[in-house]
């Protein structure tokens, strides 16, 4: 009964949010790369999620390279409102080496979480594949789960994931040469671990990269 309760607190408090959500447009210049749907409050009604490349140009150099920014949006009546924007987990449209070709990122929902997934390579033979998962709970949403694939085309295939509702963390390091004659190869690595995180880090306070601790046993950390 209590959780009933409490399911039946959020929901109205949810409901009474959505009411004083502004209403929401294409900004002018933005150019839609990705969309997706589903129900991310457990109230039964799909959010959408729009993802652009902005109008404004990083700093970086000369090129195309455009901020990209994302929407949730709640349906209130039939008009879609602004119930969520962020800036700062997706990475810019020029971002790799092959930044013509870099592809826009992938979203979906499930289990009530939003899931983005961003690839690009950082050289002619290594790609990056980065997949953070979303939650909404306690009134915000939150970073609950992370992981982080980085591979060779021969060379190597390393993977590190972080479950942050468990705590359970997986590094796995697969290594190989692209060269048949290479006689020392460095040995695989497979560590699976509960680290203790204190805190969630909450959507718009979170920035890939910027967060790390010591892993037990190795003599690096862990960077996500």
């Amino acid at each position: 009964m209590k959780q009933l309760f409490s399911l039946a607190t959020s929901l109205l408090v949810v409901g009474f949010h959505a009411q004083n959500l502004k209403n929401f447009a294409v900004p002018k210049g933005y150019q839609k790369i990705a969309e997706a749907k589903g129900d991310l409050d457990k109230d039964g009604k799909d959010e959408t999620v729009f993802i652009f490349n902005t109008d404004k140009k990083t700093n970086l150099d000369d090129r195309d390279d455009f901020l990209r920014s994302f929407f949730i949006l709640k349906d209130v009546d039939g008009q879609l409102k602004i119930w969520k924007e962020n800036n700062s987990v997706l990475f810019s449209s020029g971002m790799g080496f092959y930044p013509e070709s870099n592809a826009a990122p992938e979203i979906s929902i499930k289990n009530n979480s939003l899931s983005i997934t961003q690839i690009f390579n950082t050289n002619s033979r290594h790609t990056q594949t980065y997949t953070h998962t979303f939650r909404f709970q306690n009134g915000d949403f939150y970073l609950i789960g992370s992981s982080d694939r980085f591979e060779d085309t021969c060379d190597f295939n390393n993977l590190n994931e972080i479950n942050f509702s468990t705590g359970k963390v997986i590094i796995d390091e697969e290594h190989g040469s692209c060269d048949e004659d290479e006689k020392v190869i460095p040995k695989d690595i497979h560590k699976e671990l509960i680290h203790p995180f204190k805190t969630l880090i909450k959507m718009n306070n979170f920035r890939i990269g910027e967060n790390k601790f010591k892993i037990p046993g190795l003599k690096r950390d862990f960077i996500y």
